[in-house]
């Protein structure tokens, strides 16, 4: 089991955690700390997530956060999961 996450993925949390750390760095901390525990629990719950809103693919799933949508891959061969990338829900 892997999990990897992509350079889109890095540069949107990056462009969200800038903001939050100007505003409240203990709260950036927190946020950052509990996604990062979210996704490195997903192959244990990736049945509970359901099938993204953005791709019409049954293996690409959406993990909601506070206000944001993280969309993953899961690449059933070898056992892996790709983050894609994390979007603000409209």
């Amino acid at each position: 089991m892997q999990i990897i996450c992509s350079e889109l993925y890095e540069k949107q949390l990056k462009e969200i955690l800038e903001p939050l750390v100007k505003e409240d760095i203990s709260f950036a901390k927190k946020f950052k700390m509990y996604l990062d525990t979210i996704i490195i629990n997903i192959p244990t719950k990736v049945d509970k997530y359901k099938k993204s809103i953005y791709f019409d693919d049954e293996n690409i799933k959406d993990l909601e956060y506070e206000d944001f949508t993280v969309v993953f891959y899961v690449e059933k061969s070898n056992s892996s999961y790709i983050i894609l990338g994390i979007v603000k829900k409209s």
